[in-house]
């Protein structure tokens, strides 16, 4: 018997729970960018101002995991012409990953962030390095998604051709090799090639998994809250104490791919797909308006609190505790006015994302 295969091949594109878990991964990311300097400059702050931004990256390191499990949960369950899809998926993200690109090195070259010289392809070549390898911090999300939209059409033809324990099995062994990789378990890591389960490709198939099977478990959403909640606190205990033990900041339990992350992001995905939340019909249409902007506001989030920084609007401005959520509420709302305002003119509106 296949995996729900039938639920899944009519599951509706929009999923409210999933289009509000978008939302608040979307968040999550500014969240993420607005604490990670405090975070990392630990020898200019108090420890207590730290341990704040401790505390937010571990609430919301949850975000591109997620991103990627609502990826493979919406596109893994469809029949695709190959070149349409290609046509589709790059052509919608290709165009304004270009103009996006070409801000931020635009801005990076008004920053006098690159040493030019006097010759032409020197020069060139440095600036066509920015959209080979990334033009700003965050841009590495869009060349990890442009790798997974080229693998979709091939594992998704495993995935709606596996059953439930093919699948599983696939899990099951991505996990394992995870475990193994880690350096605290590089004793048991052997010579036998495991790298096809390795990578994000795991996310696509779990969001796909969690997903479309119906589980029969009094009390889960429960369950996952509060395990999202033990587990992030082990994600804030750890960082803190490998701090106290280097006297350095380890992003050792904030790997995207580990166990840990891997066990929150499926925590928070359970959560929202079992929380059922009844917004008034404005709110609603807030937050579809609000989701079919997700990309661009990924894109342009980043701008914004560059130019936040720049105008001493950060966490500094008062506690942490206030200031980081207050800066990454301002972001967020203006990323997506920018966005949305760039929707409506001609010409522009293609490279909002």
């Amino acid at each position: 018997m296949k995996f729900n295969q039938e639920s899944a091949q009519d599951a509706p594109q929009n999923i409210t729970w999933i289009n509000n878990l978008r939302l608040i991964a979307m968040f999550a990311v500014v969240v993420l960018h607005t604490a990670s300097p405090l975070l990392f400059y630990h020898e200019g702050n108090s420890m207590q101002d730290w341990l704040v931004a401790d505390i937010y990256n571990a609430l919301v390191r949850f975000a591109v995991p997620v991103f990627v499990m609502i990826t493979g949960a919406l596109l893994l369950h469809r029949d695709y012409e190959l070149g349409d899809f290609l046509k589709k998926r790059l052509g919608r993200l290709i165009l304004p990953f270009l103009f996006w690109s070409t801000v931020y090195v635009l801005y990076r070259c008004y920053n006098e962030e690159f040493a030019f010289t006097d010759s032409v392809w020197a020069n060139t070549r440095l600036i066509l390095l920015q959209f080979q390898t990334g033009a700003y911090y965050h841009l590495w999300y869009v060349y990890l998604l442009i790798g997974l939209y080229l693998f979709i059409p091939i594992i998704g033809k495993f995935v709606k051709q596996a059953s439930e324990k093919e699948l599983l099995y696939f899990l099951g062994i991505w996990f394992i090799t995870v475990i193994v990789s880690k350096p605290y378990l590089s004793s048991f890591d052997t010579a036998i090639d495991l790298h096809n389960f390795t990578g994000y490709i795991g996310y696509l198939i779990l969001g796909y998994y969690l997903t479309y099977k119906k589980f029969h478990i009094r009390g889960l959403v429960y369950i996952a809250a509060a395990s999202f909640i033990v587990i992030a606190l082990i994600i804030i205990a750890g960082t803190h104490h490998l701090l106290l033990k280097n006297h350095d900041l380890s992003t050792f339990f904030y790997e995207p791919i580990s166990p840990f992350i891997i066990l929150l992001s499926a925590s928070a995905f359970l959560t929202a797909k079992h929380t059922v939340v009844k917004l008034n019909p404005a709110l609603n249409k807030i937050a579809q308006n609000a989701g079919q902007f997700t990309l661009g506001i990924y894109f342009s989030h980043a701008l914004i609190l560059t130019l936040f920084d720049l105008t001493e609007i950060n966490y500094a401005i008062f506690t942490p505790v206030l200031s980081i959520p207050a800066i990454a509420v301002s972001c967020f709302l203006l990323s997506w006015l920018l966005v949305y305002v760039m929707s409506k003119i001609p010409f522009i509106k293609r490279l909002v994302g």
